[in-house]
Formats: C-alpha cells, structure tokens, sequence
C-alpha cells in the first residue's frame, strides 16, 4: 500500500509557475499508473504561465476561482468545477479572486518535461 501524504511532497514552481506538489508519478513510484497526480497552487492575483502538453490534462478545482484559458476559449472556474484540457491545447489558468486556486492535475499519459511547452 502506497499513502502519499502532501506535506511529506516537496513543494517546486513548475515550469508554468504554479506551486506544485507531486502525489504520484509512476517514474518516481513503483506503480503501474498511465497518468502523474499532482496537487497545485496559482496564488491570489496570479497567472499560470501559457503552455501546452502533448499529453491531456484534468484540473479538479478544489478551492478558489478563476478563469481557464484553453486555445481560444475561457471559462470561469470554481470549487467542483473538472476541467478537460485535450493534447496539445495552449492553456493558462487566471487566479481572478480573493484567496489561491488549489487544484488537483491529473496528466495522462503522465508527465515529462519533453512533453511540455511552455510559451512566455
């Protein structure tokens, strides 16, 4: 059995600038996962920075509010709100209110650094 505990997750900046905390990747857990699970943050007042994955993505809003930016298109998130990002898709997520965005990222397949562009 595998429980990861978050606080026990080093914190990083991801390369779109979110705070980032890995739950589970299976390059860095001995698990037979697709997908890489992550716990991120854009603080109040905040933007991602624009970038696509050759991958899909799933943001789980758990707390905050926002706008999702994907290729041309915008919409307001909230707590509850699942966002599909598909393969290839230039995105941002705009922190648009009073406390930070917590969200859980799902990447699947799962992430890689070649997989990502980031456009600044």
């Amino acid at each position: 059995m595998l429980v990861r505990k978050l606080k026990d997750c080093p914190e990083i900046v991801a390369g779109d600038g979110t705070l980032l905390r890995e739950l589970l990747h299976p390059a860095k857990q001995s698990l037979s996962l697709r997908y890489s699970l992550a716990h991120a943050i854009v603080p109040i007042g905040q933007t991602s920075i624009a970038h696509s994955l050759t991958t899909s993505e799933v943001y789980y809003i758990l707390s905050g509010t926002g706008e999702i930016h994907i290729n041309e298109e915008t919409q307001t998130v909230e707590p509850g709100d699942a966002v599909y990002i598909p393969p290839n898709a230039k995105q941002f997520l705009q922190n648009t209110g009073s406390e930070p965005i917590v969200f859980i990222c799902i990447v699947d397949p799962a992430w890689k650094k070649k997989d990502e562009t980031v456009y600044e």
